[in-house]
């Protein structure tokens, strides 16, 4: 679950009450740069601090925002936009043939399965998976923006959906793999 540590200023940021965006945000930012200080030191390459460099600067330019305009009208659409852009942080990686998800399994898979194909389709099927959920996810908040009830089912399901998913299809993976090692 070392992913969850890259999610922390996002989930953070989504429990705070929404009164206290302003915190909630700076918060953020020092969350964001304390993991991305953390993976920079553990000898991570800028290529594999996708989400963590997409996640400072977002929450860094949401906590300027924040406290030079409090009562901003963007302040209700915030949530859709941090959705938006996590989904652009997974597209990126994509785009840049390094889906996010890739370095946060290395964090935690033997470094002899890293350059296996199996391995890397599987990255890529996650930070698909992830995307999607996060391109819905700002759409639906961005629909909700008045609406704090469901808005939090909302963000607590963006995230909850592709940790299931990926929990249970890196489970379903590795049984496959295990069969056919099993049967040859």
């Amino acid at each position: 679950m070392s992913y969850l540590r890259t999610f922390v200023p996002w989930i953070v940021f989504a429990v705070v009450p929404h009164a206290y965006w302003q915190w909630a945000a700076l918060t953020a930012v020092v969350l964001s740069v304390l993991e991305l200080g953390i993976r920079v030191r553990a000898g991570s390459k800028p290529e594999a601090l996708v989400i963590e460099l997409g996640t400072a600067l977002f929450f860094a330019v949401i906590a300027v925002l924040a406290f030079a305009n409090p009562e901003t009208s963007l302040h209700d659409y915030v949530p859709a936009l941090a959705n938006g852009m996590l989904a652009i942080i997974a597209g990126t990686s994509l785009a840049i043939r390094v889906p996010f998800t890739l370095a946060i399994a290395k964090q935690t898979a033997p470094q002899e399965v890293w350059e296996e194909p199996l391995f890397i389709r599987l990255n890529y099927v996650l930070t698909t998976a992830w995307a999607i959920c996060f391109v819905v996810g700002a759409v639906a908040l961005a629909f909700l923006a008045y609406s704090p009830g469901p808005r939090f089912a909302v963000m607590v399901a963006v995230f909850v959906i592709p940790v299931v998913f990926t929990l249970r299809y890196v489970a379903h993976v590795r049984a496959q793999a295990e069969a056919s090692e099993a049967s040859a």
